[in-house]
Order: structure tokens, then sequence, then C-alpha cells
């Protein structure tokens, strides 16, 4: 094998901060030439470099931001369709993780070296790479709030119920939507809550894993509606429901969203990005992804 053509980076801070040594020494034993991060935007140089220098294998140890980012810099190289990555997971939520079948550090090391490799959706928003979700509304901010434990509770809608008190003076978004779904264009305009597009995950019901392989974002649009309504229909776990009334579901290839008033705060991956206009897109199959044995292509 070629000399660092594997390749971890590994943010010792993620998380509880207490994986850093451990993950390090067992990625070295595999033959993972291992670079911590240090500050912010160190992920996206260190993908950008892994990139450059034609890296077969990249690992990422962290939480779901440290992922994106070192799929911009591998991205950036136009290394992204040529690498396998791996994720070895020490965040807060490790969505990314959950879907793919890796159940925590020390089973991350594992699929990294020797798992099934995938080849899975990448998302784009305005050409920047997203593999988990890109959020607006309400709960862009309140999805890097919510509790591990709340979000392990009630999944997609522990970011509606964090957001609930700040819903009160929360006046929406007006927006307008194009999308080319799977049974042809769509076009939807008002004001909503939240616009929540994933690629890991759909939104649906309490959410989950979403096909990563069928060249489509899953996409839930919420109306703006009273603000007690919005927190009973979370509590009581049917805001998300197909036929839940103010809600609509897409699920398409190409998505335009245009802000009709200011621009938008989108969570791309948890990156916080402002957008007065937003193109999304998917690129089928684009990333070579090592998955867990609980991996299922195509869930229900």
């Amino acid at each position: 094998m070629q000399v660092g053509s594997r390749r971890c980076i590994l943010n010792p801070v993620s998380g509880d901060g207490e994986h850093a040594d451990y993950v390090e020494r067992l990625m070295e034993a595999r033959g993972f030439a291992v670079e911590r991060t240090e500050g912010a935007g160190d992920a996206i140089e260190m993908g950008r470099e892994a990139g450059e220098a034609e890296a077969s294998e990249v690992a990422v140890c962290g939480g779901d931001g440290t992922i994106n980012e070192v799929m911009r810099g591998l991205y950036q190289t136009d290394h992204l369709d040529e690498v396998t990555l791996s994720v070895v997971p020490a965040g807060t939520a490790n969505l990314l993780a959950g879907t793919i079948g890796v159940t925590d550090d020390e089973h991350g090391v594992e699929v990294a070296d020797t798992g099934t490799v995938r080849s899975v959706d990448v998302g784009f928003a305005d050409d920047e790479p997203f593999l988990v979700s890109c959020i607006a509304g309400l709960t862009a901010d309140a999805s890097m709030a919510a509790s591990s434990e709340l979000k392990e509770r009630f999944g997609t809608l522990a970011f509606l119920l964090t957001g609930a008190q700040e819903a009160i003076e929360f006046d929406g978004l007006d927006i307008s939507l194009e999308a080319i779904g799977e049974d042809g264009p769509v076009r939807w305009s008002g004001e909503v809550v939240c616009l929540l597009v994933g690629n890991a995950r759909k939104f649906v019901e309490r959410g989950g894993q979403a096909n990563m392989e069928d060249g489509l974002l899953d996409v839930a649009i919420i109306e703006q509606m009273p603000t007690g309504n919005l927190v009973a229909e979370a509590i009581g776990h049917r805001l998300l429901a197909t036929e839940t009334e103010g809600v609509t579901h897409v699920r398409a290839r190409d998505i335009s969203i245009e802000s009709r008033e200011s621009a938008v705060s989108f969570s791309r991956d948890g990156e916080l990005v402002e957008h007065e206009t937003l193109d999304l897109s998917v690129g089928e199959r684009t990333l070579d992804l090592r998955v867990g044995s609980e991996y299922v292509p195509d869930p229900e």
C-alpha cells in the first residue's frame, strides 16, 4: 500500500474529548496516518491536503460537522468521488454514524479498516456538499442545541421541541420552492416554520434513515401555524406525519429555494450559513463510504 494512502483526520475536542489518544493508537495500528485538528477550518484544509495527495482512504473521527468539513476539502480538490470515506463517531449526535450502522468509536475504527464499501448519494447546497441534511427555519439554530438525550427520544422532533420557546417570537419564513420531484415538477410558496431537506435523514413521522442510494432528497415543508398547535403536534409525535395538515412532503432531485424577504439561515450538517436563494441537488452514488453490518440500503 502506498505510504500515506490511509489517513485519519481526528477532531480531539468533539463530544466529551476523551477519545483522541485511544482512537489515534487504534488507527495507527491499522495503518492510518493520524492528523489532529487544532482549530476552526483545519478539517477543511486537511481534507484538501488528503485530496491533493490522492489518498485512497480517509477516516474522520469527530461529529457530523467535522465530517462535512473534510468532505468540503476533498470536494475542492475533485477527490470526493475518488476516495473511500469512513466515520469514527466522536460527536454529540453522530447522525451519519447511526444511519450507516456505526455504533461507537471502537466500532468505527473496525469499520474504517474492514467495513463494507457502499456508493452513496451526496447532497449539494450551492455547490457545497452535505451528507445528512440541510435545514432552515426554527430548527436551524435548535439543531445545534438539542441534547443527545432529546435527540435519542424524539428523533427529528427534538429540534422542534428544543425550539418551542423560541416559537413564540418566531415569525416564520416567507419562501418559494420549485423542485423536480419523483412524480414531476413541484411548486410551493408561503410562510413556513421550517424547511427540512435530508439526504441521510428523512422527515416523516419521527424521521430516521433515508435511502442514501436512490438519487433523491427527502423534503418536509412545515407551514406556519399557531405556536400552541406546533408544540402540541410535536409533543404528540404527529407533526411530521404524512396526514398532518400544513405539512408537505416531497422527494426530489433538484430544489430551488428563494426567500421573499431577508436572507435565511440554513444548517448544513450543523454549519450555519445564510442564503437569499439556494439551489440543492444530488450527486447520485458519488461517494464510496464504509458502513457497518447493520446498515440497510433501502429502509422502509
